[in-house]
């Protein structure tokens, strides 16, 4: 059974869009964290509507029911209209949810598809978010507040920045206990999937199909690799509507350029 998940919508006052750009979060992350490059594209874009999306198991979303992969976030997504949300005219999908932003642009035939730093190449497991599992499951609380859960991913080696938006994923129980609202477990095999999924294929099944495919990359992220741009450019060199495009900025793009990306996306749609 999909996932029930929690949605906001972000539009021009007084303004109904015409079009809806449905926008996915990163592992760990919430559709809000995106906030302030979406409230940038409808003010420059009124005619679109952005609909930040909680994936399964994140922010104020269920957790749905296993299994937990790319596959059942897409099927989340697809559900979405039987719960009242617009449809997508386009997605733009930062990191995670870059995979599960192309599997539902080729699914749902969309006008554009926009991948933030994230590969479509499959991958052994590794990186930051794949260690942060280990600070979920060896740090599972209570905590006495916030500011203790913290405290314990910082104690795993984590800057102050990143742990206090770790933090964001604390929430106080009826007993007044802080907990993760993040099931390690989940998080694992959402991740495992997402190493493990080449989504090459339905970047080129969708651009057949008509989608504009953009990769946007930060350049001092190492997320895109060469290959990966490799690989884009071939696709390109076919005839096909995929580009690259290069933003200065690290792998957080909606804090370290967030004007930047938004007017990449007020003159792309």
């Amino acid at each position: 059974m999909p996932a029930t998940l929690h949605t906001q919508r972000i539009a021009a006052p007084d303004r109904t869009p015409d079009r809806w750009l449905f926008l996915l979060h990163g592992i760990f992350g919430a559709g809000r964290n995106w906030n302030a490059v979406s409230r940038r594209i409808v003010e420059a874009r009124p005619e679109w509507g952005v609909l930040a999306v909680d994936l399964r198991g994140h922010g104020r979303s269920d957790s749905g029911a296993p299994p937990h992969t790319l596959e059942a976030c897409v099927d989340d997504l697809l559900h979405l209209p039987e719960h009242g949300a617009p449809p997508a005219a386009a997605v733009l999908g930062h990191s995670f949810g870059g995979k599960v932003a192309t599997l539902f642009a080729e699914a749902a035939e969309l006008e554009s598809l926009w991948i933030a730093d994230s590969t479509p190449s499959a991958r052994e497991p590794g990186g930051s978010a794949w260690e942060m599992i280990d600070v979920l499951e060896d740090h599972p609380g209570p905590f006495r507040d916030r500011d203790a859960g913290i405290a314990a991913v910082e104690s795993a080696g984590y800057a102050r920045p990143v742990a206090m938006w770790m933090g964001t994923n604390i929430e106080r129980g009826s007993d007044d206990a802080w907990r993760w609202r993040l099931d390690a477990e989940q998080m694992r095999e959402l991740l495992i999937d997402f190493f493990e999924v080449d989504a090459w294929p339905a970047i080129r099944s969708a651009a057949e199909a008509g989608t504009r495919v953009r990769l946007i990359r930060a350049t001092e992220s190492s997320i895109v690799s060469e290959e990966d741009r490799t690989m884009l450019q071939r696709l390109h060199d076919e005839g096909l509507p995929v580009e690259r495009i290069d933003v200065e900025g690290g792998h957080w793009l909606n804090a370290d350029a967030p004007d930047r990306v938004a007017e990449i996306l007020a003159e792309g749609l």
